[in-house]
């Protein structure tokens, strides 16, 4: 027998033709750029008066190069036609289906944005944060409308890396995390579901995991703080933008990850063992690694680091348009 469908899981179903991205910084500038290249209209609201007037600029001068490295389907023209900027929360939000915070990390700015937003907004638009740490549970969990909200936390930046983790709390609906899934799958994004609220999410741990043991290293004088970025950037970073950790394992040893475990598992076990006591990342371990990588980079400018970052992520990405690897499996549509 077929159950009556509520008008929530009715509009899961239903495409959304606009969005508020609430704060202009590089994230909120990030999460317009992908909306926008997807064919909706982006709403970006942004109090501070020097990131509202220039946040379309910024976004123009990021499509403008990926435009010439051939990574847009679209001009940069069109795509910025459906990008406004707005001053007041509530003209931003009114009649958006889907809303995408990217303020501050700090769970009391959170939670306050969240109470408007939940009174700003129907309670079948989804409100989700861009925070890279804290769990939605931590500024969400006394709204009224609470079931529409979760953590969408992107891989940094989410127009080249195109990747998010979906973290809902125990009181998000399915609904929710439904249709956030299908906003991100339109607009080109991988989505990875977390079946449970954590600090840091899975790729914060997963990258803190590798800082640590990096820490350790430099700081027992093995390797150079500049060698490690190397040894990532060159080795296992190259290696992991093609196949993840474990299919790696699956293919560096004839037999698969069960021969790779069985002959390197002792050897991590023991590694593991060696770093088991406490391994702070004590002030002087910090201040070594920090001026290491601070004298290799390029520009005194922290701006110019970012956008010769993005530039040479652009030519990355240009490079590898059209390739079409066999060892990542996408969802058929």
């Amino acid at each position: 027998m077929k159950t009556e469908t509520t008008p929530e899981e009715a509009r899961a179903d239903l495409p959304i033709h606009s969005v508020a991205v609430i704060g202009a910084g590089s994230i909120g500038i990030a999460w317009s750029i992908v909306f926008a290249c997807a064919g909706i209209n982006v709403r970006i609201c942004e109090l501070d008066d020097t990131r509202r007037d220039s946040a379309l600029a910024s976004a123009e001068s990021l499509l403008s190069e990926m435009e010439g490295a051939g990574l847009l389907s679209q001009a940069t023209a069109g795509i910025l036609e459906r990008m406004s900027v707005w001053e007041e929360l509530s003209d931003a939000v009114s009649g958006v289906g889907y809303v995408q915070e990217c303020v501050v990390e700090d769970v009391d700015v959170k939670r306050e944005l969240f109470r408007q937003l939940d009174q700003l907004t129907p309670h079948d638009v989804v409100l989700a944060s861009s925070t890279s740490t804290i769990p939605s549970s931590k500024f969400a969990s006394d709204l009224p409308g609470r079931a529409r909200c979760l953590v969408v936390h992107p891989a940094n930046p989410p127009y080249f890396l195109r990747v998010a983790e979906v973290v809902p709390a125990e009181f998000t609906s399915p609904t929710a995390v439904a249709t956030t899934v299908s906003i991100l799958k339109r607009a080109q994004i991988f989505s990875v579901h977390l079946n449970s609220e954590i600090e840091g999410f899975a790729l914060n741990r997963l990258q803190g995991a590798l800082l640590r043991e990096a820490y350790c290293l430099v700081q027992d004088g093995v390797i150079s703080a500049v060698d490690v970025d190397t040894l990532v950037r060159e080795g296992l970073g190259r290696r992991w933008s093609v196949i993840g950790p474990f299919t790696t394992s699956e293919l560096n040893t004839r037999g698969g990850l069960r021969q790779h475990s069985e002959v390197l598992g002792p050897v991590y076990a023991r590694l593991g063992l060696e770093r088991g006591h406490e391994n702070p990342w004590t002030p002087d371990t910090i201040n070594t690694v920090a001026k290491a990588i601070e004298q290799n980079l390029p520009f005194a400018s922290w701006e110019e680091n970012v956008r010769q970052r993005d530039h040479a992520m652009i030519q990355i990405a240009s490079r590898l348009k059209g390739f079409d690897n066999p060892l990542v499996q996408c969802e058929s549509e």
